[in-house]
């Protein structure tokens, strides 16, 4: 039945663009990297494709068990996500965290071959605090930075920066494994970045988290020539809960020069309009996305907000904060994208509707 209602939902979508469609001459933003990988630029032309006609569903699934998140999307509707997805650090000092990544690399490269998309995610350490580290050192609430501390972190020689470099070569190393295998990554590090919770929140403005930003932006990219990544800068849809507070996008942002995809995280099912519509209006015509939910957008959400280019739900989320017949109301939506209604030939995507 949901292929059927996915086919007329095609046919419906492909006469709307014949008789709307733009000229030869009509085009969509490219990478921000000049140089990024044809694959990488592949996945990014197919999500322009399909803005505002489908969004893909994906899934976060935990560093030690990377398929979990996946196994229990299918144990509730049958289905696969279109999107797999982890991190590179969540864990405490006990954990053999190089041994983890590569398990999370090698995880990715399968899952890729079986024609998923890929994102990660780093849930860095303070730089000095070695790595792995306790979660004290990620989530420090009110503990922040001082300017002087801050300013030493984003400029290059100090002893600050220095090991941040450290740090990032690290992650830089197992991301090269992905590269190397042809693998294009939505890459969205220092998330929720406008939040009051991360060591890399509460820095607004130019020199704040932006100039963090920029700075793994040329590092990975020039430096270490990461250029299998697509940009997705992933701040948290504002809110004014005291003591958990989320300000406005713009004023954390790096500028469009170093952003491929905006994307936001809706937890406690909230909703407005304006976390979608304002986030649209800093992209400039770059698509949006739904970096991490907790409640599941309903159909009826979308119908409002239908520039979403995909969703992504938090392991353990699924059905702590949905109910079974929820989600699966959700899936069986023809707009909502699954493993095996997408064709990946060589790198190149499309929906794949039986």
């Amino acid at each position: 039945m949901k292929n059927m209602l996915k086919a007329i939902f095609a046919v419906m979508l492909l006469y709307f663009i014949t008789i709307s469609a733009c000229s030869p001459k009509c085009s969509h933003p490219k990478p921000v990297n000049p140089n990024a990988s044809k694959k990488a630029v592949a996945l990014l032309d197919f999500l322009y494709e399909i803005r505002g006609k489908y969004i893909l569903s994906g899934m976060h699934n935990p560093l030690k068990v990377p398929t979990h998140s996946n196994d229990e999307l299918l144990e509730t509707v049958g289905q696969y996500p279109a999107i797999w997805g982890s991190d590179f650090s969540y864990g405490c000092k006990d954990s053999n965290l190089t041994e983890i990544r590569q398990g999370v690399i090698d995880c990715a490269k399968e899952m890729s071959k079986q024609g998923s998309i890929i994102t990660l995610m780093w849930h860095s350490c303070f730089p000095t605090d070695g790595e792995p580290c306790c979660q004290e050192s990620i989530w420090v609430w009110d503990d922040t930075l001082t300017t002087a501390e801050w300013d030493s972190l984003t400029t290059k020689g100090t002893h600050l920066n220095d090991a941040w470099c450290a740090q990032a070569d690290r992650v830089a190393k197992f991301l090269k494994q992905l590269r190397d295998a042809d693998v294009p990554v939505l890459w969205r590090p220092y998330h929720e970045m406008n939040g009051v919770w991360f060591w890399w929140c509460q820095k607004p403005g130019p020199n704040g988290f932006a100039k963090l930003w920029r700075m793994m932006y040329d590092y990975f990219t020039n430096y270490h020539q990461l250029n299998n990544l697509i940009w997705v800068w992933n701040t948290n849809a504002p809110r004014d809960i005291p003591g958990d507070e989320a300000y406005p996008y713009a004023d954390y942002f790096p500028g469009l020069e170093y952003v491929d995809i905006l994307a936001a995280d809706v937890y406690k099912n909230d909703w407005k309009q304006s976390h979608h519509d304002d986030l649209l209006k800093l992209a400039q015509g770059k698509l949006i996305a739904l970096g991490e939910v907790g409640h599941l957008p309903l159909p009826a959400v979308l119908d409002q907000q239908p520039q979403w280019s995909w969703f992504y739900e938090w392991n353990t989320y699924l059905l702590k904060h949905n109910k079974p017949e929820t989600v699966q109301a959700l899936f069986a939506d023809p707009r909502v994208i699954t493993l095996d209604e997408l064709s990946n030939k060589n790198g190149h995507f499309k929906i794949n509707i039986h």
